[in-house]
């Protein structure tokens, strides 16, 4: 098994005064031929709008796209009919299928909003665009994993279009979760959202990624502090 970390402070960046963005892989103007994606895992961004900033109606197509609120709201549109403002703590889902356009701002005059815009290549292309939001403080287990999304329903799980899994650890300072190999899935990554932990023998703090490669051992993760992670198994 092989593991490597993503620093969070060595991630791409990008500043257009309403948008402050850091960049986990190649995306937009920020190239890096060492971070093109991980198996199909091709976008994690990290998003800090302004307020009344945002993203302007714009096209997306055979994507899995995952937007995570850290702080602040989101306002969401879509050419689908779905209209909504996502709050702090939330989860969208869209799969941009055959084609969907969408918009995004902050909606607050006074406060910024943070957020994680992930994105997963689907195994197959077109099929009709998919809506789909979460509440991940409503119901989420702490110091266990939480099964968000896979390609086959498991756990409750929302069905995507591609055979991985995304998962979500809520873990309390002092707590130890072991992370077991599953066969079918021999490449993981793990994104810090909030706290600093250790996986194995990596320490990892907030923002930073790190990348599993033929995963076939057990991997303790240790919470030195109150800590968020997504978790991506991947094929």
């Amino acid at each position: 098994m092989r593991t490597k970390i993503r620093p969070a402070g060595e991630r791409g960046k990008s500043d257009s005064g309403w948008l402050h963005a850091r960049f986990t892989f190649s995306f937009s103007d920020y190239h890096d031929p060492n971070h093109s994606g991980f198996r199909s895992l091709k976008v994690i961004n990290n998003d800090l709008i302004e307020p009344s900033g945002g993203f302007a109606t714009h096209p997306h197509r055979n994507m899995e796209i995952f937007t995570y609120v850290m702080k602040g709201s989101l306002e969401h549109k879509d050419s689908m009919g779905n209209g909504s403002i996502l709050s702090e703590g939330q989860l969208q889902y869209m799969s941009a299928g055959s084609g969907v356009y969408h918009s995004e701002f902050n909606p607050s005059k006074e406060k910024q909003t943070e957020l994680y815009q992930i994105w997963l290549e689907p195994k197959q292309n077109g099929g009709s665009p998919l809506y789909e939001e979460k509440d991940l403080d409503a119901g989420i287990l702490r110091n266990d994993l939480n099964i968000l999304f896979s390609g086959n329903g498991r756990n409750g799980s929302t069905v995507i279009h591609q055979d991985a899994e995304f998962s979500l650890v809520h873990l309390d300072a002092g707590k130890t979760l072991k992370l077991k190999p599953n066969p079918l899935f021999p490449f993981g990554w793990i994104q810090v959202v909030s706290g600093t932990l250790r996986a194995g023998e990596q320490q990892l703090c907030r923002a930073d990624g790190l990348a599993i490669e033929d995963w076939n051992e057990n991997i303790d993760l240790q919470a030195q502090t109150d800590s968020v992670l997504f978790l991506f198994h991947l094929q």
